[in-house]
């Protein structure tokens, strides 16, 4: 469990293959905290943007019981890739419109948490597309941009969205279209 709270903005050095059908092995250079290595399955990296080359990374270290809830819940579990679709100042602070898939667009609230490329956020504003799927309205102020990877964001970008983690178990407790679940 984590909580969205970026310690530190790390390095991806270099991408090892595992092999063909295997994912990779991803060298991390966190500065002062640590330089290690973690591999990454093939299924994270069809499911994920910025794993596959060298390239800034937000770390976090995992949460323990007793440790302040800053954030929210993060299961660093990546529900669905999003596309940025505006990157712009506002003032002091930034917009970050980022269109969702229609697979998570209905976890997704006013007010409510997302994960951002592991960056717990507030969605300021949330428009259902016709489509499917939504745009979301996310306000970044400059601590948030100075201590994340996401400075580097611009519109078309791909970023990695996690849901809200008492969203999702609300959902499997209530059941598909709001039907009460089956005891067990």
């Amino acid at each position: 469990m984590f909580t969205g709270i970026v310690a530190a903005v790390g390095r991806i050095e270099k991408v090892d293959s595992l092999g063909a059908d295997a994912g990779v092995r991803l060298t991390v250079n966190a500065g002062a905290l640590d330089l290690f290595c973690v591999d990454v399955s093939r299924e994270s990296l069809a499911c994920t943007a910025g794993l596959d080359a060298p390239g800034e990374v937000n770390l976090e270290k995992a949460l323990r019981l007793s440790d302040r809830l800053g954030g929210h819940l993060v299961s660093g579990h990546v529900d669905g890739l999003g596309e940025v679709v505006v990157f712009e100042a506002v003032g002091e602070s930034w917009r970050l419109d980022i269109r969702a898939p229609a697979a998570i667009a209905r976890y997704l609230a006013y007010k409510g948490s997302v994960t951002v490329n592991g960056t717990s956020l507030t969605v300021n504003r949330v428009h259902d597309l016709p489509q499917g799927g939504c745009d979301i309205s996310i306000n970044l102020i400059p601590h948030t941009l100075q201590v994340t990877t996401l400075r580097h964001l611009f519109p078309g970008a791909r970023v990695n969205l996690e849901i809200d983690l008492i969203a999702r178990y609300c959902e499997r407790l209530l059941g598909k279209d709001g039907q009460e679940a089956s005891a067990l």
